[in-house]
């Protein structure tokens, strides 16, 4: 491209931008038609960069890495839920949610990412608007568009399922002619959020990407997978509760969420799409080479502006972490089954010990948590172990947590180059927004509410056997499942071990209505060892390999264990889990409800008057 053009169309884009950020009547008045280069939609790259800014707004990125949003993960799952501020209060640990707290909507008036979803939401109505009338051939304006409409569903995908009903705005807005808009039903926006994704799926047919310059880049797969998720919402309690007279239950939602997961299914089985067949790598693989990804927000290293810091609060101090995110709870330590797929006290043909209580269990355990004295690969050591223990030398002065989580830490990059700093460093993974194993647990729940016990058995059988798990006696565990009910309950928490920390947890247990139902207190395990003697025998080195003495320890004994090492349970936060059931759809913040007189508090928030259903 000559320089002189690139000028041009940067300068082209750059006004088109201004638009979006400079305007300030109101958060629906968008964009000024008048003010554009038209020759801007004659040309795939000008559009491009449209695009690819868009892309970055609305894609979802890893747990954490934004703080704003910090709020929409908290669970059970996670330590981290007890001491962030907002998120005690998202759980009742300590204190209640007020109305400005959950700001996913809008933090400010402005474009940049996480500022404002509506400006996001202004590019990809810009581009949907404008993109036919140019001259480029149609092809490419498919690809182009059936991206905008892909995106444009994400978006507001997103944000009904927090509020329910928002205000649905599906054209450009004139400056001069502003159309105020108040919130629409949930279900006026389920119904746009579907047909965008039903036009992005006819768009993208046959379209492909190259993945060492446009991974990341919507699919047809991807866009069926997402009207599979997106319909799996409108069937569950959280919009279709079942004993509420103001909202009768209906059950074709169920019939409808099936019929699109079960396309999602064979779309992405026709394109290869498959489970990896290890685990471990459903993260650590990227690529081509990762046949499970769907909806992938790209990350590197080596490029400025293209990384992420998550490895940093996954890994332990003595590895360049600071482990200040992703930390296991003794509540989901408990939930994994045993190697059969039979839950811990459900007659497991393996016995499980209290003591040593990660022997013998689902290999998604190991694959996950790192507990005191286990293997743990990382800067390359294989060898390596993993203390918790209290007063641990290896940590020095920072904290030692009960458990670790390894998912998101790449075992093979060097200590120096853990934390994310200047634009450059960390591990560079890809967030993987949606994976095939969640079409098929998606599928799966839809075939047991609709009646289909066996072919649900069979779905979750599938993600049972790559998990590694044995059939045992018990089917893989799935037997003690025989009717809908305990099916359900088996499904969720399959989804709980399965996507553990892939920020689902959170908004499973809002979509079937069972937040409120958490009990007791969040609980971590801590390690000490017995004596102050026994843990000064423990890290003495030995001269002639250099190596604590722990290094030989073997924790899988129990006597050996028993001697050495107790633990015990500690309760985090100042009460138990107290989640009001308004907290199912939140409130809108003050920086989005003040921006136009007709827009409606949520009932149950500040004098709230708007039904989110």
């Amino acid at each position: 491209m000559k320089t002189q053009h690139k000028t041009t169309l940067v300068l082209a884009i750059a006004l088109l931008m201004s638009v979006f950020t400079g305007c300030k009547k109101d958060f629906f008045d968008l964009k000024d038609r008048n003010a554009l280069d038209s020759q801007i939609w004659n040309n795939e790259g000008a559009i491009q960069f449209l695009l690819n800014d868009t892309y970055d707004v609305v894609m979802p990125e890893f747990p954490y890495e934004y703080s704003a949003n910090n709020v929409i993960y908290a669970s059970d799952e996670d330590r981290f839920s007890s001491s962030d501020a907002i998120m005690r209060k998202a759980i009742g640990v300590n204190g209640s949610l007020v109305s400005n707290d959950v700001k996913f909507i809008a933090t400010k008036y402005q474009g940049t990412k996480g500022d404002n979803r509506y400006f996001d939401i202004a590019r990809c109505n810009t581009a949907l608007k404008e993109i036919p009338g140019g001259n480029l051939a149609q092809d490419i304006k498919n690809k182009l568009r059936g991206q905008f409409y892909a995106l444009r569903a994400l978006s507001y995908f997103e944000l009904v399922r927090l509020y329910g009903g928002v205000p649905l705005v599906l054209e450009p807005q004139n400056p001069d002619n502003v159309k105020l808009e108040g919130r629409a039903k949930a279900a006026e926006c389920f119904k746009s959020i579907v047909s965008d994704l039903d036009s992005a799926m006819t768009l993208l047919n046959g379209v492909t990407w190259n993945d060492a310059t446009e991974r990341g880049k919507f699919t047809r797969k991807a866009a069926a997978a997402l009207k599979g998720r997106v319909l799996l919402y409108w069937a569950s309690p959280q919009f279709n509760p079942v004993s509420d007279p103001a909202h009768p239950y209906d059950a074709s939602r169920w019939q409808m969420a099936y019929l699109a997961c079960k396309d999602a299914y064979d779309i992405c089985k026709a394109s290869g799409t498959a489970l990896m067949q290890n685990y471990s790598d459903v993260f650590l693989k990227e690529g081509t080479v990762n046949t499970e990804a769907i909806i992938v927000r790209s990350y590197s290293s080596g490029v400025a502006k293209r990384g992420q810091n998550v490895e940093a609060k996954v890994r332990p101090g003595q590895e360049g972490g600071s482990a200040s995110a992703f930390q296991p709870t003794l509540q989901l330590v408990e939930s994994y089954p045993m190697k059969d797929g039979v839950p811990i006290g459900q007659g497991s043909s393996y016995t499980y010990d209290p003591v040593l209580f990660w022997l013998n269990r689902d290999p998604r355990f190991d694959a996950t948590i790192a507990y005191n004295g286990s293997n743990w690969k990382l800067s390359g050591n294989a060898a390596r172990r993993q203390w918790n223990y209290l007063k641990n030398a290896s940590e020095g002065s920072t904290g030692i947590l009960g458990f670790y989580m390894k998912r998101f830490a790449n075992p093979d990059l060097a200590k120096g180059s853990v934390s994310y700093s200047n634009d450059f460093g960390g591990n560079g993974m890809d967030w993987i927004e949606l994976r095939y194993a969640e079409v098929i647990l998606n599928y799966a729940e839809c075939a047991n509410e609709v009646g289909n016990l066996t072919e649900a058995k069979n779905l979750v059988r599938e993600i049972r056997i790559r998990a590694g798990i044995q059939q045992g006696a018990k089917d893989y565990g799935l037997a003690l499942a025989t009717n809908t009910t305990q099916m359900r309950d088996l499904i969720m928490e399959e989804r709980k071990i399965e996507f553990a920390f892939e920020g689902k947890r959170g908004y499973d247990l809002r979509r079937t209505r069972r937040f409120h139902l958490l009990a007791g207190q969040m609980r971590i395990l801590v390690w000490e060892t017995k004596t102050d003697a026994l843990r000064t025998e423990l890290e003495a080195i030995n001269p002639a390999t250099g190596a604590m003495f722990r290094e030989g320890v073997n924790v899988n004994d129990k006597t050996t264990f028993e001697k050495y090492f107790k633990t015990t349970v500690n309760t985090v936060g100042v009460t138990g889990f107290s989640i009001p059931e308004t907290y199912y759809f939140y409130a809108l913040p003050s920086t989005f409800m003040n921006s136009s007189p007709l827009l409606e508090q949520t009932i149950g928030w500040d004098g709230g008057t708007f039904d989110p259903l």
